[in-house]
């Protein structure tokens, strides 16, 4: 058993405590990592602030990491100890019938489990002040070490920075392969990204490689503009800035609408505004962000009857295991940005800080 700190969640609503917590070591088909670098994301605090109603708690969060394999359990041989690793939310067993299937990434190997906070034995590792801490999305990143099942790892280049790749965890991926397979971004085409964080710069990035020669960003905060300027964006709009919806002002303004748009909010509105901004005939709508709980979305038929089409993506598609090192190659011979997404750096202790920074939108 391992004692180290981690950033534990008590309760819902509540600041994370460092604590020091105890970590099991790895069952069979388990993996226990040394966690180098994390980062946080919008999800984590959609968990933390309670709306979730798969989150339980107490929990240790965090699903954007990256880090050094310590020990495996029996019958690992993927990795090995002293590799360098991304754990993985979305897992690639490559036996299921979705593993299987070339157009998801979704394995449901141990879907149900990770759903409930537990290794697929049913089981915590962590331990603190006696009490058992629930795993969450089968990485739980913010912990200086976690155990993950071995289908919940991608191995990468052992001279990749883990302060940066740590991000291909998930929001870079993400928004990225929403625009290059979920999308299928065209050359020449023209594109709306709604939400300029982390996902939509990201969004932006892959519709600039696939060629695309217009890319409208559009977000309510302006401080955003020039960030996503410097990641491919033509030019950025703000909703507010017209007495018309959204969707009306970005159809005049390219002649009948977008041939793709990308929402990476998690607002249903938006997601109605994102399709209905799409060119009648083949404009096509991918929904990245990821929305509360029992909300739903709403357009007219008509919308998708005249050839619009509704896509969602997970993880922008990418089949995990085989496709997370490649993204680290990738990065590496200067093909996609990473460094560029990251504005701050700031020590484990001060998680809650790094928070703050992510909900006032720095």
């Amino acid at each position: 058993v391992i004692k180290c700190k981690a950033a534990v969640a008590w309760g819902a609503g509540k600041p994370l405590s460092i604590e020091e917590v105890e970590v099991a070591p790895p069952k069979a088909h388990e993996v226990r990592i040394k966690i180098v670098a994390t980062a946080v994301c919008h999800t984590d605090a959609y968990t933390l602030s309670g709306a979730d109603p798969e989150g339980c708690f107490p929990v240790i969060l965090g699903h954007e990491g990256a880090g050094i394999v310590e020990s495996v359990g029996e019958g690992v041989t993927k990795v090995k100890k002293g590799d360098t690793v991304i754990p993985l939310y979305i897992p690639q067993c490559g036996e299921c019938k979705f593993c299987k299937n070339p157009k998801t990434n979704l394995c449901q190997k141990i879907r149900i489990t990770q759903g409930k906070g537990v290794m697929p034995d049913g089981t915590s590792r962590f331990t603190c002040k006696g009490k058992q801490i629930y795993h969450f999305m089968g990485t739980s990143t913010f912990s200086e070490y976690t155990v993950v099942a071995d289908i919940s790892v991608a191995k990468i280049d052992a001279a990749a920075p883990l302060d940066k790749v740590c991000l291909l965890g998930c929001g870079i991926s993400t928004g990225y392969g929403a625009a290059v397979n979920t999308a299928k971004v065209e050359p020449g085409s023209t594109c709306a990204v709604f939400g300029l964080g982390g996902v939509g710069l990201a969004v932006i990035m892959g519709c600039k490689i696939a060629g695309a020669s217009r890319i409208i960003g559009i977000d309510i905060n302006k401080d955003k503009y020039a960030k996503a300027k410097e990641f491919g964006a033509t030019e950025c709009i703000s909703p507010q800035d017209s007495k018309k919806p959204i969707q009306e002002v970005l159809v005049e303004m390219t002649d009948g609408g977008v041939d793709y748009s990308f929402e990476c909010i998690g607002n249903v509105g938006v997601m109605r505004a994102a399709l209905e901004a799409c060119h009648k005939g083949w404009g096509v709508s991918v929904i990245v962000g990821v929305a509360a709980a029992g909300q739903e979305i709403a357009t007219r038929p008509f919308q998708l009857v005249t050839g619009r089409t509704w896509k969602g993506t997970a993880f922008g598609g990418w089949k995990s295991v085989d496709s997370v090192p490649k993204l680290v190659t990738d990065y590496m011979s200067k093909k996609i940005k990473v460094d560029e997404f990251v504005t701050h750096t700031l020590p484990f202790d001060k998680i809650n800080e790094a928070f703050e920074l992510m909900h006032s939108g720095k």
